[in-house]
């Protein structure tokens, strides 16, 4: 009897890896290591960090791509654009086929709350999700350039793996936020909404030394405006949870379309 020929390989899914700090900084090295051997992973990253450019794309300049050397085994390329644009780029003239996952991150600092309005983190994720591509964002509560994501890359795995499985009516796309702490000091994963609170800000002005006109430099403080709710990401992380919210890119209010409608339409 003549052996069995394997008519197809093994299907691997296809992860596409983006963050908003640069294709080279710690978070996105520990991201790739973290799933690599789950699929067959590229990455499509800003050239230099893209902090607070949420969803912004650029329409001002022209974009380049170039290839990029990586410690890792898989295809890298940095692009002069903003995390979003680094997934459109990627999905319509980078990559072969449409990807199965779109991981961004592991971010240095919160993306928890309001942040997400801001993360260019998060805009790479929601432009996953807008070409209806599972999509997640991670992110360590720790600013440093020299930070740990160790803990965060096992917690990156863990829910990657957990969502490539997922069966669901339509694609999840999940803000992931990780304390900066030992493992065994985390007491698990929390699913969560988002917290209500604000960013009280002032301009810290300076002057410059050549003409003394004056510069800004933006700074301020969170509020979180429900510190006791016990179902918000706020409160998960401040509990030592994982916090895991599910977005969406609708943004219409819906509880505001009723009275609107009785008040308006009328008009």
């Amino acid at each position: 009897m003549l052996p069995k020929i394997a008519l197809m390989e093994e299907y691997k899914p296809l992860i596409l890896i983006t963050n908003d700090d640069g294709i080279f900084a710690k978070g996105v090295k520990e991201l790739v290591r973290a799933v690599k051997d789950l699929g067959e992973v590229w990455i499509v990253a800003p050239d230099r960090a893209q902090s607070g450019k949420g969803h912004g794309v650029t329409l001002d300049m022209p974009l380049w791509y170039r290839p990029a050397k990586f410690d890792e085994d898989v295809r890298a390329f940095k692009c002069s654009g903003t995390p979003a644009d680094c997934v459109k780029i990627a999905l319509f003239k980078i990559l072969d086929r449409k990807p199965d996952l779109i991981l961004s991150g592991i971010n240095h600092g919160s993306n928890s709350s309001v942040n997400i309005l801001y993360s260019g983190t998060m805009g790479a994720a929601m432009e996953g999700a807008l070409h209806k591509i599972p999509s997640i964002g991670f992110s360590l509560l720790n600013f440093a350039p020299d930070s740990d994501f160790t803990t965060a890359g096992e917690y990156a795995r863990k829910i990657t793996e957990k969502v490539l499985t997922m069966k669901s009516e339509k694609p999840v796309c999940l803000n992931v936020n990780i304390p900066y702490d030992n493992p065994q000091n985390i007491k698990g994963i929390k699913i969560c909404r988002q917290s209500s609170g604000e960013w009280r800000e002032f301009f810290d002005e300076r002057y410059h030394p050549s003409n003394r006109r004056p510069y800004y430099w933006l700074t301020g403080n969170f509020y979180n405006f429900e510190p006791d709710s016990t179902d918000t990401d706020e409160w998960a992380l401040a509990n030592g949870y994982v916090s895991v919210q599910p977005v969406t890119c609708d943004c219409t209010d819906y509880s505001a379309m009723k009275s609107l409608q009785i008040g308006i339409e009328g008009l």
